[in-house]
């Protein structure tokens, strides 16, 4: 199944020289929830703001909808709606014309309980009459969301949408993507907040200097570049490990209280039947035993440190 957007050896190289995007290649599906993660200046808004059409692309080719961004802008436009970074909406409009006006932009016909239903969805139904510039800043942000929603997207662009917003409208934000995906609305996110991803992607795409550096499955990229710790607690401090442990990944902590123990939970052998037997052979005493899985965000930390080095 081709997918809803498609990008084909996309760069972007700015006046000076500055090569953002260094042929950029993604297939997203329909439906999806896809989640960018890079560090500040990694190309993450370069390659969107391409995909949206605001930024040209130097070369490559991307389509949405089966429609070029560059031959087909119009009909690849009003399928996407987006969340940009910065709040930027009309100060002294009100809030319903707001949201009202972006959906006329893209020649929509009125259809006031559809915008109802996402100013309520959104919880802006009882400020539909303030002026923005009335309302605080996740309350704009909220606006955004709404104002990116009234034409209803088939892909929505969320560019790190809870950036310095409160718990209440991040949690309703997620609650809201969940809805729009069950309704078929692909979602490509970033965000800095990488437990966020690791709650509601369904997969992951790592970014750092104008490369991607994978596209994979969530649960697959965990459980392949995943790795487990044990963390083992003495009941006496060791100052140094015996001969007989130096075969084992442990790393002493705590001043010598606690061995950490790593391993790839796909081998065929933890090793730790083994390394449990000859800790008892070395007459350490265990006093107690805990088990971590590594998160997304060792991964990825892994990964940008891997490609910068």
């Amino acid at each position: 199944m081709s997918g809803i957007v498609q990008v084909r050896d996309l760069t972007k190289t700015y006046d000076g020289g500055f090569q953002a995007l260094k042929g950029v290649s993604l297939d997203i599906e329909q439906g999806e929830i896809i989640a960018l993660l890079g560090p500040n200046g990694a190309g993450k808004t370069t390659l969107i703001s391409t995909i949206c059409g605001i930024t040209s692309p130097s070369s490559g080719q991307v389509t949405v909808g089966g429609h070029d961004i560059m031959r087909d802008y119009r009909a690849a436009r009003q399928l996407i709606g987006l969340v940009p970074q910065e709040v930027s909406i009309e100060p002294f409009e009100f809030v319903r014309n707001t949201v009202r006006f972006s959906r006329g932009l893209f020649g929509k016909r009125h259809d006031p309980a559809f915008l109802e239903q996402i100013l309520k969805d959104l919880s802006l139904w009882d400020k539909r009459n303030n002026r923005n510039v009335t309302l605080s800043g996740g309350m704009k942000r909220r606006v955004m969301i709404a104002k990116a929603l009234a034409h209803e997207p088939r892909v929505l662009f969320l560019d790190e949408p809870t950036a310095g917003v409160d718990v209440e409208l991040r949690r309703d934000m997620w609650d809201l993507v969940e809805r729009l995906r069950q309704d078929g609305v692909t979602i490509i996110l970033t965000t800095h907040y990488i437990e966020e991803a690791e709650a509601i992607a369904d997969r992951i795409g790592v970014i750092n200097k104008g490369e991607l550096l994978l596209v994979e499955d969530k649960t697959a990229l965990m459980a392949r570049m995943g790795k487990k710790e044990m963390r083992i607690e003495l009941t006496s401090a060791v100052g140094a490990l015996p001969a007989a442990l130096s075969g084992y990944d442990l790393s002493i902590e705590d001043d010598g209280r606690v061995l950490v123990y790593s391993y790839d939970t796909k081998g065929e052998r933890t090793g730790i039947t083994s390394l449990l037997r000859d800790l008892q052979s070395a007459g350490l005493t265990l006093r107690d035993v805990q088990t971590s899985q590594s998160s997304l965000e060792d991964i990825f930390v892994g990964l940008v440190r891997e490609s910068a080095a």
